[in-house]
C-alpha cells in the first residue's frame, strides 16, 4: 500500500548571517491513511518546519516528500496550492489572518472558493463545519477579528476540515489560556479525525496535545526518532545507525 505521506532523507537549512543552520537532517518516515501521529519537540527543534514541508509550503533542500505517491518537489506552486486546498489541510495559530470586517462564516467559506461552489453552497458547508466544532449559528455572522482566542482556534479547525481533507497537519493545536478548553479541543480534534477517516500529524511541545496518538515521535537537533510504535508509521533507521557508530557498537 502506498503511504499517504512519506519523507525520505529530508533535510532543510536556513541562512544565519554568514553561516547556515541545519534545521532538519535525514528525516525519514511514512504515514498511512487514517493514522494519528504525534510529534513532540521543544521550541526551535524543527517541528514547525517539518510540518510546513509536509504541507508543501516550504521546500526541502535534500530528500523527497511524497503525498499518496506524488512528489511534492515535482509539483509547481499552483499544483501544491491545489493539493493543500483539497487533500491536505494545514492549521497553525500564526496563520490566523481574516480580512477586515469578514464574518466567521465567510472566513470559513472562503477556503472553498476554488472548488466551483456557489456562494450559498460554500456558506452552507461552512455553517455545517462550524456547527461540528461547536461554534453556534448566532456567532457565524460576527466579525472573525473579534473572536476570543478559544473561539478563534475552533474556527480555524472548521476552516481546516470544511473540505474534508485526507490529512490534517496541526502545529500547536490549541494555544488557549484555559487547560480545560485545551483538553476539550484535543478530544474534539481526535473525534473529527475518526469521523472523517482523516490522518492527523500533530506537532506540539505539550504532551497533552498528543494523547491518543497511534504513534509518537520526537524531534531534537533536526532528527526524528520513534518513541513508541503502535501505529502505521515506519521511520527509517538513519538516526539509530549514527548513534551506533558514535558508540562504537
Amino acid at each position: 500500500m502506498t503511504p499517504l505521506l512519506s519523507f525520505a532523507n529530508v533535510g532543510k537549512r536556513f541562512p544565519d548571517g554568514g553561516r547556515e543552520i541545519t534545521v532538519l537532517e535525514g528525516v525519514s518516515f511514512e504515514v498511512d491513511a487514517g493514522v494519528f501521529v504525534g510529534l513532540y519537540g521543544a521550541r526551535r527543534s524543527g517541528k514547525s518546519t517539518l510540518l510546513r514541508i509536509a504541507a508543501g509550503i516550504e521546500q526541502p533542500d535534500a530528500g523527497t516528500v511524497r503525498f499518496d505517491g506524488r512528489s511534492l518537489e515535482g509539483m509547481n506552486g499552483s499544483q501544491r496550492g491545489r493539493l493543500l486546498r483539497r487533500e491536505l489541510a494545514f492549521m497553525a495559530s500564526g496563520a490566523w489572518r481574516p480580512h477586515p470586517g469578514e464574518s466567521v462564516v465567510d472566513h470559513v467559506a472562503m477556503s472553498l472558493g476554488s472548488d466551483g461552489l456557489t456562494i450559498r453552497e460554500a456558506r452552507r458547508r461552512a455553517l455545517r463545519a462550524l456547527e461540528r466544532v461547536g461554534v453556534t449559528a448566532s456567532c457565524a455572522d460576527e466579525p472573525a477579528g473579534s473572536l476570543s482566542l478559544a473561539d478563534r482556534t475552533l474556527v480555524m479547525l472548521a476552516r481546516a476540515i470544511v473540505h474534508e481533507p485526507r490529512l490534517l497537519l496541526v502545529d500547536e493545536p490549541a494555544v488557549m489560556p484555559s487547560l480545560s478548553d485545551r483538553g476539550r479541543f484535543y478530544v474534539l480534534l481526535r473525534e473529527i479525525a475518526r469521523e472523517q477517516d482523516m490522518a492527523l500529524l500533530v506537532v506540539s511541545e505539550e504532551m497533552g496535545a498528543l494523547q491518543g496518538a497511534g504513534l509518537m515521535m520526537s524531534i531534537s537537533g533536526g532528527e526524528v526518532c520513534t518513541t513508541a510504535e503502535r501505529g502505521t508509521v515506519v521511520p527509517l533507521p538513519r538516526r539509530s545507525a549514527r548513534a551506533a557508530e558514535r558508540s562504537g557498537s
